[in-house]
């Protein structure tokens, strides 16, 4: 029996995601999380074979807590599930520590085989991402200048991109206006860039927002 912990903040889409899996013999539904901070807490007191993880979690994104959990030595396999498309954060995913990467448009099917995957040690990647990992170990590829930012700094790019302003970002990820300035002159310097403007209009060319 496969026990993952499903951590999502919606309370909709968790009961939508047990319901799914209440039908397969094989995986049960041990518990789930509202939040980074829980997902850490029930970590510590509970074995999972897999953790289902929302990249946007009101306290920190999915990375930062794959990082946290492989930084505190916690090997259980990662399944993250974003409403993201893969080419945003699939590769970040794994950089970071996570085992796999599925979008919540995905049909069920592709979500238990998924699980399934990283339950046995296997990562669980599209054709597309394996292509994006191997040109990433090509150290003679170009990088785009958005591969550049960190994770967070990423978020923020494209939040900024998206019209939010300084205190909109900063409430949404429940940090100070300030570190969101910082963030924003960060991104700038590695982007090479001196405007929203120019910003809004590299993320729509290269199809990181609608």
């Amino acid at each position: 029996m496969i026990k993952i912990l499903i951590a999502d903040d919606h309370l909709i889409l968790r009961a939508g995601l047990k319901a799914i899996i209440s039908e397969i013999e094989d995986i049960q539904v041990l518990d789930e999380a509202s939040t980074g901070k829980e997902v850490l807490e029930k970590i510590s007191s509970n074995i999972f074979d897999v953790i289902l993880l929302d990249i946007s979690m009101p306290d920190g994104n999915g990375l930062e807590t794959i990082r946290q959990m492989r930084g505190d030595g916690i090997k259980t396999p990662v399944l993250i599930l974003s409403m993201h498309s893969e080419d945003q954060y699939a590769l970040r995913t794994i950089k970071a520590g996570g085992n796999g990467y599925i979008t919540k448009e995905s049909a069920p099917e592709e979500l238990i085989g998924a699980i399934r995957a990283v339950a046995v040690g296997r990562r669980y990647i599209s054709e597309d991402l394996a292509t994006q990992m191997a040109l990433a170990l090509d150290e003679n590829e170009k990088v785009a200048p958005h591969e550049r930012l960190a994770s967070r700094e990423y978020e923020v790019m494209l939040l900024i991109a998206k019209g939010d302003s300084t205190k909109d970002i900063a409430k949404y990820l429940g940090l100070s206006p300030k570190t969101i300035s910082t963030y924003r002159s960060r991104i700038f310097e590695k982007m090479q860039m001196s405007k929203n403007a120019e910003l809004i209009r590299y993320a729509l060319i290269n199809h990181l927002i609608d």
